[in-house]
């Protein structure tokens, strides 16, 4: 039990720059990043950071210079060791303003990232997600930050209105699955039926879904479980 104890607060440790202090307590809430000891009025170019919503992930942000800033993702829950998920927008930026965006904390050391897969962005005027160019993104081990894993990515700002949102892939939320099950359940099919199994620690529904030919008895089939660590859920199917 002391070994495990001791293994955990060296995870801790190791990730405390991984995860920083202030990426274990919560998201960035519209956190404007400024240049050390300015006290001037804000500007554009000042940009605002917010992971505060649903699937956000974006525990800390470090200004390295005008055009780098270095992003430090929260753990997944009650497990520091796992940090892999971001999602989260930047606002307050200047037309063709140029930056890099450094992950510096990624907790594995295989990625798609390093086979071509980049992160996803959209923004207000262009609502649907598209992939980044390739040729922008990099995986890489650094030194700065112990060897681990960054993931680097260059970006430019056409439009100061828009707000940017960026993400580790296609987010897919508790509350679009919620919409999809319910909008299956109005269909009254057949096949399917859906019922509330419990409450998750957090309050939400955990749903059972039970798929089979109505000719068949549900006795006769099996259960197997899905979850999505991004999410916050988990759902229950029996085939």
């Amino acid at each position: 039990m002391e070994r495990k104890m001791e293994e955990n607060m060296r995870d801790v440790d190791a990730g405390s720059e991984a995860g920083g202090e202030d990426a274990l307590v919560g998201n960035v809430n519209k956190l404007m990043v400024t240049p050390p000891g300015y006290i001037g009025v804000p500007r554009k170019g000042h940009l605002v950071f917010d992971a505060c919503f649903e699937s956000g992930n974006l525990g800390r942000v470090d200004y390295i210079s005008e055009f780098e800033f270095d992003l430090f993702i929260r753990p997944d829950t009650c497990n520091p060791r796992f940090r892999v998920w971001f999602n989260f927008t930047v606002e307050n930026v200047r037309e063709t303003q140029r930056v890099i965006f450094n992950i510096v904390n990624f907790s594995k050391t295989k990625s798609l990232y390093r086979d071509g897969m980049s992160p996803v962005v959209k923004s207000t005027s262009r609502p649907k997600w598209q992939r980044l160019p390739t040729k922008n993104v990099y995986y890489y081990r650094c030194p700065d930050h112990r060897r681990n894993y960054v993931m680097s990515f260059a970006f430019c700002f056409d439009r100061e209105e828009d707000v940017y949102q960026f993400a580790y892939c296609y987010p897919y939320t508790y509350t679009r699955l919620q919409h999809y099950l319910e909008s299956l359940e109005r269909r009254n099919l057949d096949y399917l039926q859906r019922e509330q199994l419990g409450l998750s620690v957090q309050q939400r529904r955990l749903d059972l879904l039970t798929i089979t030919s109505p000719d068949i008895s549900p006795l006769s089939s099996f259960s197997y479980s899905t979850c999505s660590r991004a999410a916050g859920l988990q759902t229950v199917l029996e085939v």
